[in-house]
């Protein structure tokens, strides 16, 4: 499902609106920002305040460029080490490599005040427009999205309320979904597992959707387990484990990704667990892994290489009628139940 809008774009914010919120001059605003000249503590404290409140960047290349702008696209995403976002990346560049525009990648790890700092590095620059992964932004970040006066996508997510554009699929629908086969195939006693909580949102948003899909048939979650940090495989394996021997009764296991549930899977098997007859187990993403497991695991593709590519062809005026901005772009993704739920 796709809307459109083309709302009138916001002009960047200038010396002039900082110095109007800080009660200071210009000529002072500019010390601050460039760490220049002799000012007092409070003053600079007030004046940096003002500006994170704006959401003001300060322009690195001011009288560099008649056009105040470079051909660079921010593309800011959690992880390089995450399967899901190379794919992304892919779609992302297949489309810009025709336009003009190249794509700068910025990594956050998951950290809010991280991609805060990326954020305002990438757009010190001046791009001609940031992809970014999900919704959910400080409040100093969500202000210089606001005002940065160029295209914005959030990808990936589209719970929530965007800054300008978004692409991607809903999560909360897709842990319902998961809930509705886990329950038709007549599984009752369900583990959740699951990474890099709190700030995987997306993750914590299957489990929400997950969890009212199971309480609208008046069942609770039996167990959960969580983990950050390390080899996804082989924590698959200790979650899996550690689950099991607290609550040996369980008969199906979700896992927020397909690498820990690769796991999972691999640990059943060694352990001689009758998967799917005795124990189900399901990961998300459709990663290509998958495909040299000796049991297909079943998963849900994540729709990531028509998010990247829808994505950028936002940034790069390339959708139906020429439009850039305000799109709400919603893909819906396809439930693969492989041979680890019973039928």
């Amino acid at each position: 499902m796709t809307q459109s809008s083309n709302p009138d774009q916001k002009r960047p914010l200038t010396l002039r609106d900082v110095s109007e919120a800080s009660g200071v001059s210009e000529m002072t605003v500019s010390r601050v920002l460039r760490s220049r000249g002799d000012v007092s503590e409070p003053t600079r404290e007030r004046v940096l305040e003002a500006a994170r409140r704006l959401g003001y960047v300060p322009n690195k290349i001011a009288g560099a460029l008649a056009s105040q702008r470079v051909n660079l696209v921010a593309v800011i995403i959690p992880s390089l080490s995450n399967m899901v976002y190379p794919e992304v990346m892919t779609g992302i560049s297949r489309v810009l490599e025709d336009t003009g525009l190249q794509p700068v990648v910025g990594v956050t790890h998951y950290q809010p005040e991280r991609e805060e700092s990326v954020l305002y590095e990438m757009l010190s620059w001046r791009p001609s427009g940031v992809i970014l992964a999900g919704l959910e932004h400080s409040d100093a970040a969500r202000a210089m999205l606001e005002n940065a006066g160029i295209p914005i996508v959030e990808a990936m997510d589209v719970d929530g309320e965007a800054v300008d554009s978004v692409v991607g699929i809903s999560h909360r629908r897709a842990g319902l979904q998961m809930a509705e086969a886990i329950l038709k195939a007549g599984y009752k006693k369900i583990g959740f597992l699951g990474t890099m909580m709190p700030y995987d949102h997306r993750a914590r948003k299957r489990l929400e959707g997950l969890e009212e899909g199971l309480a609208a048939a008046g069942i609770t979650l039996a167990d959960r387990e969580f983990y950050s940090g390390g080899s996804a495989l082989l924590k698959g394996r200790e979650m899996t484990e550690a689950i099991l021997a607290r609550n040996p009764d369980l008969d199906f296991l979700y896992y927020s990704n397909d690498m820990i549930g690769a796991g999972g899977l691999l640990y059943c098997l060694d352990q001689g667990i009758d998967v799917p007859n005795r124990l189900g187990l399901a990961g998300f993403n459709g990663v290509e892994l998958l495909q040299g497991l000796p049991r297909r695991l079943a998963t849900m593709d994540a729709c990531r290489l028509e998010i990247g590519t829808t994505a950028a062809q936002i940034i790069a005026g390339l959708r139906p009628g020429g439009v850039v901005g305000g799109e709400r772009v919603e893909l819906t993704p396809t439930l693969q139940l492989g041979d680890t739920i019973r039928v």
